[in-house]
């Protein structure tokens, strides 16, 4: 199903890198294509370079994959809401707050792979019945204005722009 981009009304100037990192069209298909290009990558990382970080202050490859997992709940959830038609004001989250104690580190790999896969899984089937009326609901994110239509280009923007970091500085 043919999806628009949102329009720059409906989301926060902070999203734009990630809006902008997926080309208009099919956003459940990009978001299918997506989860298999990263399937693929991470098949092809080993469980000792899954602690690598390209810089100390920076996160491993592990963390890499518990922050986009973590983010996908969130956003998924966020798009559940206003989807929803719940107005309700949503908060932000603090990041590295999350990736701290998600003890990502302490996992393998291929576990933090699956919970990402099965979490993608999920959101998957949750928009198995898209209804473009609902895309421009409104709702509110960190202060600021946002539609589920939105929240989809900022999902799959959002790890396509991990993935890339993945892959040039990391890989």
């Amino acid at each position: 199903m043919f999806i628009s981009k949102p329009l720059k009304s409906a989301y926060a100037d902070f999203f734009a890198g990630y809006i902008n990192q997926v080309e208009e069209g099919d956003i459940v298909a990009t978001l299918k294509n997506n989860q298999q290009q990263t399937k693929i990558l991470l098949e092809n990382i080993s469980e000792e370079n899954g602690n690598y970080a390209y810089a100390p202050d920076k996160w491993t490859i592990k963390e890499v994959i518990g922050h986009i997992t973590d983010t996908e709940r969130i956003f998924a959830y966020r798009f559940l809401c206003i989807y929803r038609g719940d107005t309700t004001p949503l908060p932000s989250f603090e990041q590295d707050d999350y990736v701290k104690n998600a003890n990502s580190n302490k996992r393998s790999l291929p576990s933090l792979a699956k919970e990402l896969y099965t979490v993608r899984e999920a959101n998957l089937l949750m928009l198995g019945d898209l209804d473009e009326s609902k895309l421009d609901f409104q709702g509110t994110m960190s202060g600021k204005s946002v539609t589920p239509r939105a929240l989809l280009y900022m999902l799959a923007g959002h790890e396509a722009h991990h993935i890339k970091i993945l892959k040039e500085k990391y890989l």
